[in-house]
């Protein structure tokens, strides 16, 4: 089964591309890998959320928004080399706007891991960094990028 296929299956729909907010484009292939800009969890061109994990949003939207940001930089990989060229998920680096004293970045981070599982099986198998920082842009709640091997 191809992955585009495995999506249909899932029920699930590659979004467009985000646009860019400043000058970079939303992915880059250097050989057999391709790295993704940062994605936010937009949602047909809106912000699906703002403000910190753990004050305004709690760690489970902001899973839900994890997920909706690596299905976002799935759309980028797509548009730049097709769905079905992904040999494998190599690393998942996902950034969560966390309130003071909020620790749980893994597990909302594990809202876009879990997506890559669900969709690649073996193949979405990954390293990740889960990683609280102050502010991120525009507001968001979280922020996911990814390394993946392609054909």
């Amino acid at each position: 089964m191809s992955w585009s296929e495995r999506l249909k299956e899932l029920g699930i729909e590659l979004p467009g591309v985000a646009a860019p907010l400043a000058a970079y484009v939303p992915a880059v292939q250097s050989g057999k890998h391709v790295y993704t800009s940062g994605q936010l969890p937009f949602v047909d061109g809106v912000l699906a959320a703002t403000g910190k994990v753990g004050a305004e949003i709690s760690p489970e939207e902001a899973k839900g928004h994890a997920r909706t940001s690596a299905l976002n930089a799935l759309a980028a990989v797509h548009a730049l080399v097709g769905i079905d060229n992904v040999v494998r998920i190599v690393k998942v680096v996902g950034f969560v706007a966390s309130a003071e004293g909020f620790t749980g970045q893994p597990a909302v981070v594990n809202g876009a891991s879990e997506l890559l599982g669900e969709v690649f099986g073996d193949a979405g198998i990954h390293a990740r960094s889960a990683v609280g920082v102050a502010e991120l842009p525009i507001g968001s709640p979280v922020e996911v990028e990814l390394i993946v091997e392609v054909q």
